[in-house]
This record gives structure tokens, sequence and C-alpha cells, in this order.
């Protein structure tokens, strides 16, 4: 079978986008028909239809559907071949859609953007935000292009960046711990530990830190799926919950949030921006580590 031409798949897209022949001809520089002819030679050369095409509209059908993020991927792999000859694939427009989890994101990526904008000026970064093991998962079918997480890597098709340390702390409000103490390992029998799921991925921090061990039971779990709402529910006095430090440290500053049993000091991890190892923008993930590291967290 005789391979799509970058040109018909470059019609493809600009038509998939807009959903209007003429404004795509318009946008790749043809006329209408001219479109329509390099679209019915892609059909034909995939041996499928890619638009329902009426008078009044136009539609992707399911294999156009299927076709334009692959399009898209094959489009852009095509532009890198010359940018990696010349070397300047960190300098040309390009357009990033950077994962992050909610909390993390609206701190401490969100507010660097303008900076990051006018130390890479070509670059536009769009967001995504979701759990850390939702953003590896669209890494691998290609939704996103890099992601910035602590979750542990175990997939040899992913590449990393280190950026920085994640401290974790064990609080609970002042009021719940005031009226119920936990001040020995007893005591975590009446309260409730909060975490992400029931692996336990937060308190395990705790856990496997040098003193800690498997020591604590619990009155029961409550399973909440992100930091944010764990944060919430611990100054709600819903339970107690191990959060990272820069997350809870006005909390702890203020006096509305107490450490638990601070003789023991949890273990940490890094933030990682993390990519496809296949992926051919590592210069530019480099740049835009540096100038995320510049920054604490927040």
């Amino acid at each position: 079978m005789q391979l799509p031409s970058i040109d018909n798949l470059r019609c493809f897209v600009a038509a998939a986008q807009s959903l209007n022949f003429r404004a795509a001809a318009r946008a790749v520089n043809l006329t209408p028909a001219a479109l329509g002819q390099r679209i019915k030679q892609l059909e034909d050369q995939l041996g499928a239809p890619l638009f329902n095409r009426t008078t009044r509209s136009v539609a992707l059908t399911a294999a156009g559907l299927a076709l334009l993020p692959v399009a898209r991927r094959t489009i852009e792999s095509a532009s890198e071949c010359e940018r990696a000859v010349r070397g300047d694939i960190e300098r040309l427009p390009t357009e990033l859609i950077v994962g992050s989890r909610h909390e993390l994101g609206l701190s401490w990526i969100l507010p660097q953007l303008d900076e990051l904008a006018k130390a890479l000026p070509h670059l536009t970064v769009h967001m995504y935000f979701g759990a850390g093991e939702d953003l590896l998962l669209r890494l691998r079918t290609r939704e996103i292009d890099c992601a910035v997480t602590s979750t542990r890597l175990n997939d040899p098709r992913l590449d990393s960046i280190k950026l920085h340390r994640e401290d974790y702390v064990f609080v609970g409000s002042k009021h719940l711990l005031k009226r119920i103490p936990f001040a020995r390992a007893e005591h975590a029998e009446k309260h409730t530990l909060i975490d992400i799921r029931n692996e336990l991925p937060l308190f395990r921090y705790w856990r496997d830190a040098p003193g800690a061990g498997d020591r604590l039971r619990f009155d029961r779990h409550l399973y909440f799926g992100t930091i944010g709402a764990i944060e919430r529910l611990v100054h709600e006095q819903k339970g107690v919950a191990v959060l990272p430090k820069y997350l809870v440290r006005e909390g702890i500053t203020s006096g509305a949030l107490k450490v638990i049993l601070p003789s023991v000091e949890p273990t940490f991890d890094y933030f990682r921006l993390v990519f496809r190892g296949d992926d051919a923008r590592r210069p530019l993930y480099e740049a835009i580590a540096a100038a995320l590291t510049a920054v604490p967290l927040r």
C-alpha cells in the first residue's frame, strides 16, 4: 500500500479542525476542489471514508477520528526531522500540552508561565490536570506531551528530568488533635486516615520511614483521589493524612495544622518532568526543566 503523503495529511488535519472544506482549502492554499481531491486520494489509500458530508454539515467518521491524532503526530515528526538536522529544535514555534496534578499546577506551574514565555518565547504551553497514573497513561497514548509528577516511574518507554525534591509530613487539624489526641501509635485506632486510594500511596511515605513501620492501625480509611481534596478534609477535621510539605506549610506555620508523631521523618520523592523516550524534543524539555527548577515549590 502506498503511504499517505504529508501534504495529504495536512489537508486532512485542516479539514478535520474546521469541518469546513472551503476554510480548510484557504488554510492550505488550495482550491476547494483540489482539497477534496487530496482527501479522496487519502481515503482511497487508507481504504476508509474519513468524513461524512451532507449539503449542510461535515463530520468526521470513526476512521477520521482515529486518524486525526496520528496525522498530527506524523506532521509534527516530519517537521522535527528538518529541525533535528538543523539543530534548532528548541527555537522554533512549538505547542506543548503539559500535564500536572491540579494543586501543583495552580500553585507552582501557572505562576511561572509568564517567565517561561520570556525564557522560551517560541513555546506555547497548554495545561492538562489529572492524577499521577492518569498523566502517565496520557503520556503513553500521546494525549499530552510531558508531565510534571512525582509518581514513581516503572515504564522504560518514559524518560524524565529531575526538578525538585518533594517532602511529606503527617498532619491533622489542631482542633481534631485537641479533641482526639494522637501522641502515641495506639492513638491511631481512634482516627481516620485519608489517602488517594486503598494502596495508601501517601501514607507509605510515613510507613516506610526509619522508626515508623506498620505499627499504626486506624479506625477506618477514606479515599478521595486528589491531594487538594484530602488537604481540605484534613482542615475540616474529617481525618489525618500524609501530605506534601509545600502544600501544608502555611497551615503548619499558622498553627491550623499540627504535625503528628514528629519524631518520624517521612521519606521523600522528586518531582520530575516526564516525557516519552522516543520524543525528539528532549533539548526543549531540558530548557523547560531548567526554567522550572529556578523557582521553589509552593
